[in-house]
């Protein structure tokens, strides 16, 4: 599998909520930096975050661009969804991610476009 591949097939399954395949596409002490929630360390904190501290309820990535450089992979797109609240939710994302041999996570960096300042 590509990092490309790899990458793209995360967002599917975060979209259909499958959290076990999900937090397979990080390796074992992978790092995850999202806004708004402390730096998450290894597979028991990431099963956390995506099996119930996520405010997501549903929704999907829409992927405008992927860009590789070995194993560095930048994604820019826009989250359309619903948060748990049940408000809705659109929003752009970009996520750098730094993959493993193996095509696993080993960091995650999000970052949104909300204004800030």
């Amino acid at each position: 599998m590509s990092s490309e591949t790899a990458v793209r097939h995360y967002y599917d399954l975060v979209d259909a909520g499958d959290v076990a395949g999900v937090v397979a596409c990080f390796a074992d002490d992978a790092v995850y930096h999202r806004p708004g929630y402390e730096q998450m360390a290894g597979r028991a904190a990431l099963t956390d975050f995506y099996g119930g501290e996520r405010v997501i309820a549903d929704g999907r990535h829409e992927l405008d661009e992927v860009v590789v450089d070995g194993s560095r992979v930048a994604v820019h797109g826009r989250f359309v969804g619903t948060l748990k609240d049940g408000s809705a939710a659109r929003v752009g994302f970009a996520d750098f991610w730094v993959l493993d041999e193996q095509e696993q996570a080993v960091t995650r960096h999000s970052f949104f476009d909300t204004p800030a300042v």
